[in-house]
């Protein structure tokens, strides 16, 4: 029996990094990597081009694929003219990405923050109703330590500060099922945390007093119990998945809605 040729064995030429994961894993940094310093909107390949670039079967690809979408990585187009394109990425995208992309556990790391933004108008909403003036200090004290990091452009220490917050906003929550699920998503999110190498066009100290300015109007509006609490934490989605502003919802919850037509 022949051993395979040292050159072509695929853990020989594949990153250290990728031994740990699984199938569909690799194949999402496959296409991260292909993605790599391309700009929005730049076009792959074909679904069938990039699978057999990244040598999966059809039910791995589209676990990668899926996980690609996820992080912002791609998205695809259907008919004449379609495939994979470069997603156009949000500054925290990015700087999720970036800290994902060197941890062993990125696919499901990636999830839990798709989560936890999915979570956070919840806990915003209980947040409104049961927080005590203890609570609001708590809060404004991880504010001055997001706003220490800021100051010093340390993305790291930032990210770490803003997950605290969301952390302490947690703890505010009643329900005994949705506060500990909040905060084992917080955590698993941070002990995979190595660094923070943000890419885009916006300068880093620009982008972190934007996002330390959102949360400070957030912590204001919880303190005040103004509504407008839940638009904000609806502009803070750090994954894009858009949801409508639940306060205008809530301020006219008693008001006719317009009559839908068969």
């Amino acid at each position: 029996m022949t051993s395979d040729i040292p050159a072509l064995r695929r853990e020989d030429w594949e990153p250290r990094r990728w031994h740990n994961l699984t199938r569909p894993e690799r194949a999402t940094e496959e296409i991260a990597a292909l993605a790599a310093g391309l700009e929005p909107g730049a076009r792959l390949g074909t679904k069938d081009e990039i699978r057999a670039h990244c040598g999966v079967s059809v039910g791995t690809f589209n676990e990668a694929l899926r996980l690609a979408q996820q992080r912002g990585i791609v998205r695809v187009k259907s008919g004449p003219g379609g495939g994979l394109f470069v997603d156009h990425q949000s500054p925290m995208v990015r700087l999720g990405n970036s800290m994902l992309a060197i941890d062993q556990d990125a696919a499901s790391v990636a999830d839990a923050i798709r989560l936890r933004d999915a979570i956070d108008p919840l806990l915003v909403e209980d947040a409104l109703s049961h927080a005590s003036a203890k609570d609001i200090a708590e809060m404004r004290v991880e504010l001055r330590r997001m706003r220490a990091a800021a100051d010093d452009s340390d993305g790291t220490a930032f990210l770490r500060a803003d997950w605290a917050l969301h952390a302490r906003i947690a703890e505010v929550c009643p329900s005994p099922i949705l506060r500990p699920l909040y905060l084992s998503l917080l955590e698993m999110a941070e002990s995979h945390l190595l660094a923070v190498e943000p890419t885009g066009d916006q300068p880093l100290p620009e982008y972190l007093r934007e996002r330390y300015d959102l949360h400070a109007a957030l912590v204001d509006a919880i303190a005040a119990g103004d509504v407008k609490a839940l638009d904000i934490i609806a502009d803070h989605d750090t994954t894009q998945n858009r949801r409508p502003h639940r306060s205008a919802a809530r301020e006219g919850a008693d008001e006719p809605g317009p009559t839908s037509s068969p």
